[in-house]
């Protein structure tokens, strides 16, 4: 069972870059197949960018060019790049394993980014 977990998040200015974190168990957690997804105050939870196992990329047209995904094998860890931040990615970020279909959730880390 592999159960993820988020962290790096913060606050941010509108402008800035955030770094997060997705740990898990498991040989090659730093290359699985995955997805984050964010959920902002009153919304429903939407998909960010996720990545296959041979390593396609997909990601929400909002954060094209601006968001990126890499991992790291040694550290188990599977990193979001977050770029040029606006007050609009403002959420709590979820990563989820497998994807596209995760059965596992991590609990979270929120990201406010101030205008």
């Amino acid at each position: 069972q592999v159960q993820p977990v988020e962290s790096g998040g913060g606050l941010v200015q509108a402008g800035g870059s955030l770094r997060l974190s997705c740990t898990g168990s498991g040989r090659s957690f730093g290359s699985t197949a995955m997805a984050w997804f964010r959920q902002a105050p009153g919304k429903e939870r939407e998909f960010v960018v996720g990545r296959t196992w041979d390593g396609a990329m997909a990601y929400a047209n909002s954060v094209q060019g601006r968001f990126t995904i890499s991992g790291d094998i040694a550290k188990n860890t599977v990193y979001l790049q977050m770029n040029s931040l606006k007050p609009e990615d403002t959420a709590v970020y979820y990563c989820a394993v497998p994807w596209p279909s995760p059965r596992y959730w991590g609990q979270g880390t929120q990201v406010t980014v101030s205008s």
